[in-house]
């Protein structure tokens, strides 16, 4: 049985340890016949590093780490590139100071592996191109440019637009160098989690072809299920694969879904056990105080659809936290369609179970600053869900908005906000596992939210109230709405427990001070 490649980078490591390897040579000699400058954005822990490793030992020549694959036999091994690599993945870049030294120390590192000297009197993007000339020079042969995680030393800034714009020009200045040393370079690759705009970043460099949202290269990072199926065959015999496929599955760049290589080799690694591994390495802060920010309707999150533009690029002076989510792996492509002026618009869902349970247990935390007891909050409400005890569930709520300390909304004006209560629920209830249906469309109208749990189907309507004095209404305005329009009129007849609740919130109780419901 062979080996599983967790934490290894290099293909060297993983061809010469018998560690399982997918073979992505295929779609490289693809790429590589194809053009000369490529970028390719995908989220963390997608494998990257491993697919530029890859790109390396291909074009200096490593024939031997190469047997058996696809390419083998489709190369030209007579010819040998020099290669210069940069990778900014490692530690985190606070001033531009750091970025500077951070690139001086790849520039002395490109320079000792190749054996040449570059002019130190030079600034670095000139140190970068004389590198550039020099390793051309020695070698009699044009280079090989692989920049890994370009855009790492940005996001260490994301949260600070200045300093990130600051970053960017820093970065834009170096990567400018390859247009005039076009002449002696052979071939680019550039990899990141984010794209940034082409006049914001890229326009330094030729004709650079973008192939994140490329068909061909669709499965170019990532596990398919074929690959489990077959590589991973041994160390998946006897899984669940649906339950397998619910939790890991499910990212789509306008092709083949995948999983995410990190989750199945912990998820194999750890007896089995499913966990959000993938999660787990990164912590989107600055996405979550984005959408605080924004006052986003957190609901909408299930129903997005976007031109190509959107999912494109973004600038660090304009980030749309939808564009952010897409290119960071919490938001991926679902469906795409064409409009009648021939433009493509792209539908967007959260991946898997993993991505939907952590995203909007991080949503609570930040929309009601419950953290400690939000677990507890999760398993009670899906209790009184399931059993369909309105009346707890009625006093859940209210518990659940009593506790939350308001005073971390000094100078925030989130909880006054139309979405601010149905947001709060909605990451809540989208974290059980259940299925959420925001802005439920029905023949008169739509539902705030529908919530389906086990045998249970709950149309749910919320009102906002202001006054500072609420008396409760009968009849429960919300409720009304619900049976006036008859939203849950669609779901009866089909055997299942069927629930019509009005819910109103004061922002002066800041809490829920009506609800009713009827069971249809």
């Amino acid at each position: 049985m062979k080996k599983l490649p967790i934490a290894i980078q290099t293909f060297a490591q993983i061809r010469d340890g018998q560690h399982i390897y997918i073979d992505k040579t295929e779609q490289l000699h693809r790429m590589v016949d194809s053009g000369k400058a490529h970028f390719l954005s995908r989220p963390r822990r997608f494998g990257k590093s491993l697919l530029l490793d890859t790109l390396k030992e291909l074009f200096e020549g490593n024939q031997t780490l190469f047997q058996g694959l696809y390419i083998d036999d489709r190369w030209d091994w007579s010819t040998q590139y020099p290669v210069i690599k940069f990778d900014f993945a490692d530690g985190a870049v606070r001033t531009i100071e750091q970025l500077e030294n951070r690139i001086f120390t790849l520039l002395e590192f490109n320079q000792r592996r190749l054996g040449v000297e570059y002019d130190t009197r030079f600034d670095l993007p000139g140190c970068f191109a004389d590198l550039i000339f020099q390793t051309y020079q020695k070698y009699g042969q044009k280079v090989v440019v692989l920049i890994d995680e370009y855009d790492k030393p940005i996001l260490d800034q994301i949260d600070h637009a200045e300093k990130a714009a600051e970053v960017r020009e820093a970065l834009k200045n170096l990567y400018s160098v390859m247009k005039g040393q076009d002449a002696y370079i052979h071939f680019v690759f550039m990899t990141g989690v984010t794209k940034f705009s082409k006049v914001s970043l890229f326009s330094g460099i030729n004709q650079i072809e973008d192939i994140t949202l490329d068909k061909r290269y669709a499965t170019i990072c990532g596990y398919t299920e074929q690959n489990l199926k077959t590589e991973f065959s041994e160390h998946l015999q006897g899984v669940d694969w649906s339950k397998l496929k619910e939790w890991y599955n499910g990212y789509n760049f306008c092709g083949e879904a995948v999983y995410n290589p990190y989750d199945i080799l912990l998820f194999i690694s750890k007896d089995y056990s499913y966990r959000n591994y993938w999660f787990e390495t990164g912590s989107p802060s600055f996405l979550l105080k984005l959408f605080k920010q924004k006052q986003y309707f957190l609901p909408s999150l299930e129903d997005i659809e976007v031109g190509e533009d959107s999912l494109d690029s973004f600038d660090v002076e304009r980030i749309d936290p939808i564009t952010l989510l897409f290119q960071a792996g919490y938001l991926t492509i679902d469906q795409i369609s064409v409009t009648d002026f021939d433009e493509q618009v792209y539908r967007l869902k959260i991946p898997n179970r993993e991505v939907r349970s952590a995203l909007n247990t991080h949503f609570i935390q930040a929309y009601s600053e419950v953290d400690s007891a939000s677990m507890q909050w999760r398993k009670e409400l899906h209790q009184l869900l399931k059993n369909a005890d309105l009346a707890k569930l009625e006093q859940q709520i209210t518990r659940l908005f009593a506790s939350i300390p308001w005073r971390n909304f000094t100078g925030n004006d989130l909880p006054n906000s139309e979405g601010y209560y149905a947001s709060v629920l909605y990451a809540f209830f989208a974290s059980l596992n259940g299925t959420i249906i925001p802005e439920d469309i029905s023949h008169h109208g739509q539902a705030d939210m529908t919530v389906i749990l086990g045998n249970n189907i709950y149309v749910i309507e919320f009102k906002r109230d202001t006054s500072t004095d609420y008396q409760k209404q009968n009849p429960n305005p919300a409720l009304e709405q619900i049976q006036q329009r008859e939203y849950a009129k669609k779901y009866q007849g089909n055997g299942q427990q069927v629930f019509e609740v009005g819910m109103v919130f004061n922002t002066y109780e800041r809490n829920l001070v009506q609800m009713d419901w009827v069971r249809v």
